[in-house]
């Protein structure tokens, strides 16, 4: 139960937040937000904000004199300060925006309806572009028995550590332990073996939204790093090596889509080096994020060609079509794809449009892209015109809807409008309208964009193509901010001297490289040293991890030569093939 100083404590911040002459919130209501705030501070140990200062091979204290807590914020607000503790902030946003909640199992979360309906319209937009495509759904179950697993050598080394195995039934062992998928090739393919007997069954395009397991021995972070989490896994089979390629880079485009279109996030394309691709592909295409907090770049979704060697493997093969008839040729094994994307866009789009106040939300993906908060109540107000007041309101709602526009009334009671604008603030909401006596006369309401400071006034015949309109352009404003953050910080490199400076200074870099694996190797190790005379402080937003090789974009600037540009690493005596993005990473 809160105690009266907590209760205190909340009250008189929150009569910063409300409006003169308006009803406060109730003592139950300001209980209620100290026992929030309590059992928030309580939280078990495996918190994010542990888990993300432990990332890297090295964090050091905060820089002496900051303090990351924002003075007078409210307990049920953001309480630090995001440039100085993005950890702690992080874990706010998350659980004080009403997204997750913290599990008994390490590792794992519960998503609440607030983060499930940012996924949800993401499934759906993703889905009805896939069908178009003819891709079709389908479900296959999670276990995998041993020997299936350990078919395919190369794929199985690259999940080994993160499997998880059930040993038991009841109390009796079992006489194979059986994995847990961590993804769905070595479940899938022996049936597609099965289910493809001529070359007029291909292509073969099966997706499935499911939940895998990767028993992550690093530290768990919500969205970013979890033991179990959300993804589609697309599995497709194609005649050709042409038609194979082609569908990786629609589904690529598909989800730099979801990223730009949707949340409203900037993303490279690009193609992951030899060392970075799946294991057991042929090539790997991937987009590629950036938050501009950390200086972090950040993997956001992998669209693989696996080639023929899963097909060689499970014995996936039709009739040559070429075969004249009565000419016998041997079958051909065919081509395969595998494409993922995960509810770690949710954790993407968080981290680069949050704020001090809490979630930004694009309105595309929004739960609620508009909250109505009644103003204007105070104890003066008789019921008369209590009822005229939210009977208008409802009608606003009404005219909303109709236009298209997800909308949330707020008629708590107990709740004053101070107490309500902060919560939704907390919560992201694109855009929100306040009505009281004086809007509904002077027929006009008041809006207040999540993303600005400012408010303005919008005539209430106006608001079924003004509303929308308004939502379009905070999608785009929150575009266009964020896209300039990222193409201010990625750095063109050609001299070694300069890459750590530029990576200090959180950003990513652009580099010639040789893509050789060693080479990669040698750079992440040489930029995890500080160069002789660099005192730029460390902290947990530029720890001193080194640089690994994010993608080779597949828009490449002028400057390599074959056969004559050098590559960066001045250790290396190969010739650079490729202009390569590197970059600190999650």
């Amino acid at each position: 139960m809160a105690s009266k100083e907590e209760v205190s404590q909340v009250s008189a911040t929150l009569d910063n937040l409300d409006v003169a002459g308006e009803k406060p919130p109730s003592k139950n209501a300001l209980k209620k937000a100290a026992k929030h705030e309590k059992k928030a501070a309580d939280k078990p140990h495996h918190s994010p904000a542990s888990a993300v200062k432990s990332e890297g091979t090295k964090t050091a204290s905060k820089p002496a004199g900051k303090n990351a807590k924002i003075q007078g914020a409210a307990l049920i607000g953001v309480g630090v300060d995001k440039e100085l503790d993005f950890a702690g902030w992080y874990q706010q946003v998350l659980t004080k925006g009403d997204l997750i909640d913290y599990y008994d199992v390490q590792g794992c979360y519960i998503l609440k309806p607030g983060s499930w309906s940012i996924w949800e319209k993401v499934q759906r937009w993703f889905n009805d572009e896939i069908e178009a495509m003819g891709v079709e759904n389908c479900s296959f179950p999670m276990f995998i028995s041993a020997k299936v697993l350990e078919r395919e050598k190369d794929h199985i080394e690259g999940f080994a550590p993160e499997v998880a195995w059930v040993t038991k039934a009841g109390k009796s062992d079992l006489e194979e332990p059986i994995a847990i998928r961590p993804t769905s090739e070595t479940v899938m393919y022996p049936y597609y073996a099965k289910y493809i007997r001529s070359h007029r069954d291909l292509p073969l395009r099966w997706n499935q939204w499911n939940s895998v397991v990767r028993w992550e021995f690093k530290h768990p972070m919500p969205f970013l790093r979890s033991r179990e989490f959300n993804w589609q896994e697309g599995h497709t089979a194609h005649l050709t090596e042409a038609g194979a390629g082609q569908e990786v880079r629609e589904i690529l485009e598909l989800y730099a889509g979801v990223y730009e279109q949707l949340l409203a996030v900037p993303v490279i394309r690009g193609k992951k080096t030899e060392k970075e691709k799946f294991a057991g592909g042929l090539y790997t295409t991937t987009v590629e994020g950036y938050i501009p907090t950390t200086g972090r770049g950040i993997q956001g979704a992998t669209s693989h060609c696996l080639g023929q060697n899963f097909s060689k493997m499970f014995d996936i093969t039709v009739e040559d079509p070429s075969a004249k008839e009565g000419e016998k040729k041997d079958p051909l094994y065919v081509w395969q794809n595998s494409w993922g994307l995960s509810t770690r866009v949710i954790g993407v789009m968080i981290m680069i449009h949050g704020d001090n106040k809490g979630l930004v939300l694009p309105p595309r993906i929004a739960r609620y892209q508009v909250v109505i908060v009644p103003v204007g109540i105070n104890v003066k107000t008789t019921e008369e015109e209590k009822t005229k007041l939210f009977g208008s309101i409802d009608a606003l709602a009404k005219t909303l809807k109709g236009a298209g526009v997800r909308v949330h009334v707020d008629d708590r009671d107990g709740y004053g409008p101070g107490y309500k604008f902060n919560d939704w603030e907390l919560k992201g909401v694109p855009l929100r309208l306040e009505v009281g006596p004086g809007e509904i006369q002077g027929a006009y309401v008041t809006t207040a964009r999540r993303d600005l400071k400012a408010k303005e006034q919008l005539a209430i015949a106006d608001l079924a193509t003004k509303v929308p309109a308004l939502l379009n352009t905070i999608q785009a404003d929150l575009y266009g901010k964020a896209d300039a953050s990222f193409k201010s910080h990625i750095k063109q490199v050609t001299e070694w001297k300069h890459f750590v400076p530029a990576l200090n200074d959180k950003n990513v870099i652009l580099m010639p490289h040789c893509l050789q694996e060693k080479c990669e190797d040698e750079v992440k190790e040489l930029s995890a040293r500080k160069e002789a005379g660099d005192e730029t402080p460390e902290d947990a937003r530029a720890p001193s991890m080194g640089a690994k090789s994010l993608c080779i974009p597949f828009e490449q600037p002028p400057g390599v030569t074959e056969g004559e540009t050098p590559c960066t690493n001045p250790h290396c005596k190969n010739k650079a093939e490729a202009w390569c993005l590197f970059g600190r990473s999650y």
